[in-house]
């Protein structure tokens, strides 16, 4: 079996329409775009959005807002997701969060107070609420905040 003989049949297909092939083809002449002007040449017609000189919609609008390029966006990360991923590891690193794909490689961690802290754990990211902080360090454990 070949590709050409699986349904559906080549008698079975219709095929394209052929514009500008002669008047025997029903679509020669003006090749379905009617008599002169703009949209019977070739590339003519406006653009979308085009209302025939009248002021388009989206210049009639007002602007408004803005968008700070500046912002930070941080991944959050909540201890009880952490801890549930680094059972029993006393030490987890930014590289151990990126490698287990708890935060896209390469962008800030901002660790969360959720969830419980039962064994001493160094924890570093790039931040951390104060929630988490104490939680972590009441147990024994230490954070490493690579940001102020």
């Amino acid at each position: 079996m070949q590709l050409h003989d699986l349904y559906p049949f080549a008698e079975e297909r219709k095929d394209r329409k052929r514009v500008g092939r002669g008047s025997g083809s029903g679509w020669g002449s003006s090749a379905g775009k009617g008599l002169k002007g703009q949209n019977q040449r070739s590339g003519g017609g406006k653009y979308a959005g085009f209302e025939g000189g009248q002021m388009p919609l989206q210049r009639r609008l007002p602007k408004h807002g803005f968008t700070n390029i500046f912002k930070i966006t941080y991944q959050v990360l909540n201890l009880d997701q952490l801890l549930a991923a680094f059972e029993g590891q006393n030490d987890i690193s930014l590289e151990d969060i990126y490698a287990r794909g708890l935060a896209k490689s390469g962008a800030p961690v901002k660790i969360l107070g959720d969830g419980e802290v039962k064994n001493a754990v160094n924890v570093e990211a790039h931040k951390f609420s104060a929630g988490a902080k104490e939680k972590i360090e009441k147990a024994g454990g230490s954070v490493k905040a690579l940001e102020g």
